[in-house]
C-alpha cells in the first residue's frame, strides 16, 4: 500500500510552494482562481486529507484536542487522560479533559459549545460518550474529527480503539472455574456503558461452556464505583447460599465487596474468592491484591490520540488485554458433611 500523500506531495504536483497549499486549504482570500484550481485539482487526484498534524504545522489550527468523558472509575479514566497526555506532549498538542452527563438531554449541546468556544481540532471519546448518540450527531453536524473509545455500537462510523470485554470476562470467569468454583456471582456494570454488557456476555458464556446453569439471582447490577460494590457485598453475603466467589466488572466495585467481607469477618480469600476488572492501581493496594483483567487503559488514550492526530482513514485497533493472577482467588472451601 502506497504512503497517504502529504502537503508536500499536493505542493510539487500543482508546482507551487507549500505556503500556497496552505493557503489554498485555509481559505485564504489572496490567492488567484487559476491557482486555486490547480490546487485542488492535485488534492483530489492525490485524495490529499490533510491530519490535525498537519493543519497544526501550517499554522491553520488551534493545536489543541478534547477527551469528553462520563465515567464513575477514576482510576480508569486518570489512565486514560495519562495516555493521551504523553502522545500530545510528545507532540506539542495541548489536552482539553472535559467531564460531561451522558444522560442530561442539553448534552449534545454540551459538546457543541466546547467545540466552538475553544476551536479544538479534534475530539477523543470515551465510554460512555463514545455511545451517546446525541454527541455523536453534533460531532458528525459539526464536521470534527474523533475517535471513540470502547465503543459498543456503530463501529464502521469512525475510528476507534477498543479492546475484547466479552472475551476478557469469559477468560476471568473461567479462571474462577477452574479453580473449582461453582457457584459464581457476578456485578454488573453501569447501564450507561456498552461494556457492562459484554462483560456479563462473557461471564454467561463461560457458564454455558463449563455446562453451570446461569441464575440471574447471581447478578447485580453495579454502578462502576465502590459504593454499588459495596451494596452487591451485603446483596451477596446476605444469601443463604451465598457464592464462593465473585467476579466485579471492575475493580472499585471488587474492592467495596473485600470491604463488606472484611466488616462481617469473612476471611479471604479461603471463604470468598474476588476477580476485578481493569487492573488499576486499586487492584494491587487492597487486600488481598486482585486478581484481574489488566486492560490496556493507558495504550487506550494514547492510541485514540495517534489515530486522531493522524488523521486519514477509518482505522480500528484492538488492543490486547491480560490476565493477572494475585492472591484473591483460591480454591474453594470444602463442603464439611
Amino acid at each position: 500500500m502506497s504512503e497517504r500523500a502529504n502537503i508536500r506531495d499536493v505542493a510539487a504536483k500543482a508546482g507551487v510552494a507549500v505556503k500556497t497549499v496552505s493557503r489554498v486549504l485555509n481559505g485564504h482570500p489572496y490567492v488567484s482562481a487559476e491557482t486555486k484550481t490547480r490546487v485542488e485539482d492535485a488534492i483530489r487526484e492525490l485524495d490529499f486529507r490533510p491530519s490535525i498534524a498537519a493543519r497544526i504545522l501550517t499554522g491553520s489550527k488551534s493545536n489543541q484536542i478534547a477527551l469528553i468523558y462520563d465515567n464513575h472509575s477514576p482510576y480508569y479514566m486518570f489512565q486514560i487522560q495519562t495516555g493521551c497526555w504523553e502522545f500530545c506532549k510528545e507532540n506539542n498538542i495541548r489536552l482539553l479533559a472535559q467531564p460531561v452527563d451522558v444522560a442530561d438531554p442539553q448534552v449534545g449541546e454540551q459538546v457543541r459549545g466546547l467545540v466552538s468556544e475553544t476551536h479544538v481540532d479534534g475530539i477523543i471519546l470515551s465510554s460512555p460518550v463514545t455511545d451517546c448518540i446525541p454527541v455523536l450527531r453534533t460531532l458528525e453536524a459539526m464536521d470534527i474529527p474523533f475517535v471513540r473509545i470502547s465503543p459498543g455500537t456503530n463501529h464502521a462510523l469512525t475510528s476507534s480503539v477498543f479492546m475484547d470485554d466479552a472475551q476478557a470476562a469469559d477468560d476471568i470467569t473461567t479462571f474462577l472455574i477452574n479453580a473449582g468454583h461453582r457457584r459464581i456471582g457476578c456485578i454488573k456494570g453501569h447501564p450507561n456503558h456498552m461494556a457492562s454488557d459484554d462483560r456479563l456476555f462473557g461471564y454467561r458464556r463461560a457458564l454455558d461452556r463449563a455446562g453451570l446453569p446461569f441464575e440471574p439471582s447471581l447478578v447485580f447490577a453495579g454502578e462502576f464505583d465502590f459504593e454499588s460494590g459495596v451494596r452487591a457485598g451485603q446483596y451477596f453475603l446476605d444469601m443463604p447460599d451465598r457464592p464462593t466467589a465473585i467476579f466485579a466488572s471492575n475493580d472499585d466495585m471488587a474492592a467495596g465487596v473485600l470491604a463488606v467481607a472484611h466488616d462481617r469477618g469473612i476471611e479471604l480469600p479461603t471463604q470468598l474468592s474476588v476477580a476485578g476488572f481493569d487492573d488499576t492501581t486499586l487492584a494491587r493496594t487492597v487486600w488481598p491484591p486482585l486478581t484481574t483483567i489488566h486492560q490496556p487503559m493507558a495504550e487506550l488514550g494514547r492510541t485514540a490520540t495517534e489515530i486522531l492526530v493522524a488523521g486519514g482513514d477509518i482505522t480500528h485497533r484492538r488492543l490486547p488485554h491480560t490476565l493477572v493472577e494475585r492472591a484473591s482467588v483460591v480454591p474453594p472451601p470444602r463442603k464439611t458433611l
